[in-house]
């Protein structure tokens, strides 16, 4: 479900109820890896060398942490939803930071694409950052790098969560007028349109029932 506009807050909705039944697709490490592959914080290379590199059971151990990491966060937002963040939410930063106190990265030039225009060719090298990837634990530090990046440069007064009925998914709204109501116009917008149709319909089927046992 990547469809909230930022990856911290896709981290958040890894657990929703996006039509009726509550989904958690960060289950176990499995999941947790096949997670952090699909939003492109861990690479198919790095996913396969951390596997091949866990003891039984230590993913699943980091995917609880992952979840634990996702409520916290949860709190934060909901607590702070709809208001921009000061220096006095530094306190409750203190999980957060903690987290990105193990971290063990280090910046390369490495070849990246090549971008041609009328005058102009890229070297065809970029600068990257890398991590070392020395215990499962790490995992959590590419969520939290996104978790602070989102907290340290994107308003939370754009959070919104979806207003369609049951479902639980957070989003950044950037539109125009900050209009946005949905996770998603083809999935709860449509909904939501068709249950707004129904009831008009019912609406106008009662009114013109009445009208007619007025006239009767």
């Amino acid at each position: 479900m990547f469809i909230a506009g930022d990856r911290s807050l896709d981290f958040l909705n890894s657990i929703g109820t996006p039509v009726d039944t509550v989904v958690e697709w960060l289950a176990d490490g499995e999941d947790l890896m096949a997670w952090l592959e699909q939003a492109e914080l861990v690479s198919p290379a790095e996913a396969a060398t951390i596997r091949a590199n866990c003891f039984p059971g230590e993913l699943d151990a980091v995917a609880a942490q992952a979840r634990a990491l996702r409520e916290w966060f949860r709190a934060f937002v909901l607590a702070h939803l709809g208001h921009s963040l000061g220096p006095d939410s530094l306190p409750e930063l203190e999980p957060l930071n903690r987290i990105l106190e193990r971290d063990d990265a280090y910046g390369a030039i490495m070849a990246g694409p090549i971008e041609r225009t009328d005058r102009l060719t890229t070297s065809g090298l970029e600068w990257r950052t890398l991590r070392r990837w020395r215990t499962p634990d790490t995992l959590l530090l590419p969520i939290a790098h996104a978790i602070a990046n989102f907290l340290t440069s994107e308003d939370l007064s754009r959070v919104k969560s979806c207003e369609k009925s049951p479902c639980t998914l957070f989003f950044l709204d950037r539109t125009r007028g900050h209009a946005r109501r949905w996770c998603s116009m083809t999935l709860c917008g449509n909904r939501a349109k068709q249950t707004l149709y129904r009831a008009r319909l019912k609406r106008q089927k009662r009114s013109a029932h009445r009208n007619r046992k007025t006239k009767v």
